[in-house]
């Protein structure tokens, strides 16, 4: 996979066209640059784009992760069909593109990753990032007891409270439980529809300064393998900070000219909702 590194192109050899019980084909490449859906927590959608092998261009609706047993009947399954956890020894973990029509097998392929779709996948997962930092940051002051911190030092309500999180083009949309566990834990959630102007403001601010830094973003990517622990890191003003992370993001935070987010409170007060959106630069 080359994909964590920011390639949107390359060329591979086909080594398997599966069919797909939902039609299609499942197209198996010795390498690629397409980033599929990680059906453990499918925060950031595939990416889509094109295989064209003999000159002939199939569109690659889908991307997915698929498994197979070294040994046995070599099945593909895949996403919620994989009955082991990811990484599990005796199998096989491996980018599955989707397709209309068969590919052949053995021959060369070029990859193209649709650029504008990755660029604002891209774009929408640094800033959720960024905003889960400026959010634990924000909401420090509402522990009464001491909690597991985050990469800056902060009690990490993000890693904490999270139940869903979902990376969409140019942005983010993530919920947050505010139930009693997460009291127990020692978060104090009291007042907190009246808070959420101000604590949207301090959100906002550190956001924008971030940004300002123009820190560069890399990943770590410990293997070449689909289940390596890839992680992501910043060089922020308030210090290094490394999240584990299977997705792709933008190579330096000035990329981005604005990063907003908007806090809303369900009528129970018990779940907390953030929208970011993200901004290129020149635009």
């Amino acid at each position: 996979m080359t994909f964590p590194a920011g390639a949107v192109s390359g060329r591979s050899e086909v080594l398997a066209a599966i069919g797909l019980d939902g039609g299609g084909f499942g197209v198996v490449t010795r390498e690629t640059p397409f980033h599929p859906l990680d059906h453990t927590w499918p925060d950031q959608p595939a990416d889509t784009g094109l295989i064209v092998v003999d000159e002939v261009r199939h569109r690659v609706v889908d991307c997915l992760t698929g498994a197979m047993e070294e040994a046995g009947s070599g099945a593909l399954l895949l996403g919620t069909e994989i009955p082991v956890r990811r990484g599990d020894e005796g199998w096989d973990w491996l980018v599955v593109h989707v397709v209309e029509r068969e590919v052949a097998v053995g021959e060369p392929a070029d990859l193209e990753v649709d650029p504008d779709r990755r660029r604002a996948l891209s774009a929408g997962h640094t800033a959720c990032h960024l905003m889960a930092l400026a959010l634990n940051a924000a909401l420090a002051p509402r522990w009464r007891k001491e909690a597991r911190n985050d990469g800056l030092g902060r009690p990490d309500f993000d890693s904490l409270a999270i139940t869903s999180s979902r990376i969409v083009e140019g942005g983010s949309l993530d919920t947050y439980r505010l139930g009693k566990s997460l009291r127990k834990k020692g978060f104090t959630a009291e007042g907190l529809a009246d808070d959420l102007p101000a604590l949207t403001e301090e959100i906002n601010g550190l956001l924008a300064e971030w940004l300002a830094s123009d820190a560069p973003v890399r990943i770590e990517v410990p293997s070449p393998e689909l289940t390596a622990r890839r992680e992501w890191h910043c060089s922020l003003p308030d210090g290094e900070v490394s999240i584990p992370c299977g997705g792709t993001h933008v190579r330096r935070l000035g990329e981005l000219s604005s990063a907003t987010a908007t806090l809303e409170l369900s009528p129970e007060g018990d779940e907390l909702a953030v929208e970011t959106k993200a901004v290129f630069a020149g635009r």
